[in-house]
């Protein structure tokens, strides 16, 4: 007990000494006397302390920086979340540009064609039933749809509806090798039927073998009684190729399909055929080829120069100098078996007198 209060005395005291001395050390300033104590502990102590941070401070930097690392590992995937949502967002604007601007040549194509549609999405690709070539659309019989309805996109004929659900459709595509679609030639109003071929080009058969056809050629629906399954003047095609198959009547006529089927997305259903037939009205108008400049002509060559080249002699004339101009008249005459009078002279017998 007594050692307790011995040496809580000691350290009051010790304490008493301190602040009696900062107190004195600060009134001195430079003047202050124990100054040339401090400057003696300062030199005999400084070196004792740099060494001791030098060898502390690593220590200490390597223990903040652990501290620090599970907060960056934290800030560096706050940020890399953020940027994956900032993608994402970006990602969505262009899918949803997209589609706006396919739904905007949808409403185009059916405007064009007084095609009364439901607009659809597809959301299913490949063969529902069989090996067919479908689609299924989120469409179905609550919103109108019926089987043996043409469908259509932005481009032109799609397929058409085979079965429908509740909330769903099913739709062949016009490249199933089992589609057939009646279609005229626009402008020379030739028919013949258009089949599907997988991932090859469709194919047309004319029901005139000699019509003429030729590359660039594009077709429409020819259109069904009531609409169903085809309305008439949607966009099939174009043709690709004109062949002569041996021992055929026939001529094979190969059609590139308007429609990427590669790429569908928004899609319309017809569910109200045109009142009248637009024909020709809904194909999409011919690009126009623009015509290349012609080449700039190269410039005339300079005249040929008429003075001799420096150092010869002209040319001198031939013997019994020039011709003159009523001997020029007189050979010209005599091609008509007469000759003209020299001037103020007499003609010549001719031996007719």
């Amino acid at each position: 007990m007594r050692d307790s209060r011995h040496g809580r005395l000691v350290l009051v005291l010790l304490l008493a000494i301190s602040f009696a001395l900062i107190t004195v050390d600060i009134r001195g300033g430079r003047n202050s006397p124990i100054a040339n104590v401090r400057d003696w502990a300062s030199a005999v102590f400084g070196p004792a302390e740099r060494g001791v941070s030098a060898a502390v401070d690593p220590v200490g930097r390597a223990v903040n920086a652990v501290k620090d690392a599970g907060s960056h590992e934290g800030e560096k995937k706050r940020l890399q979340d953020e940027n994956a949502k900032l993608r994402q967002q970006v990602d969505n604007i262009e899918f949803d540009r997209n589609r706006a601007a396919e739904l905007d040549k949808l409403l185009k194509v059916s405007s064009a064609g007084q095609y009364k549609i439901k607009p659809a999405r597809v959301v299913a690709i490949g063969p529902a039933q069989g090996f067919s070539w479908t689609v299924t659309i989120d469409a179905g019989a609550g919103d109108g749809i019926k089987p043996d309805m043409t469908v259509i996109n932005g481009d032109g004929l799609v397929g058409r509806v085979t079965q429908v659900g509740p909330m769903t459709a099913t739709v062949l595509l016009a490249t199933d090798p089992g589609f057939a679609v009646g279609t005229r030639l626009a402008g020379s109003m030739e028919i013949g039927i258009t089949s599907g071929r997988g991932d090859k080009p469709m194919n047309l058969k004319l029901l005139n073998g000699q019509a003429n056809v030729k590359k660039g050629d594009r077709l429409v629906t020819f259109g069904s009684q009531g609409g169903k399954p085809f309305v008439a003047g949607v966009p099939v095609g174009e043709v690709a190729e004109v062949r002569n198959t041996p021992g055929e009547l026939t001529r094979s006529v190969e059609v590139k399909s308007y429609v990427h089927f590669s790429r569908l997305d928004t899609v319309g259903v017809v569910i109200e055929p045109p009142r009248t037939d637009p024909r020709d009205a809904v194909l999409p108008p011919i690009a126009q080829e623009v015509a290349t400049p012609p080449s700039a002509a190269p410039p005339p060559p300079p005249p040929a120069s008429t003075e001799p080249p420096k150092g010869a002699s002209a040319a001198k004339p031939p013997a019994g100098g020039t011709r003159s101009t009523n001997a020029n008249a007189a050979d010209t005459a005599a091609g008509d078996g007469r000759r003209k009078p020299p001037p103020g002279g007499t003609a010549p017998p001719t031996g007719r007198d």
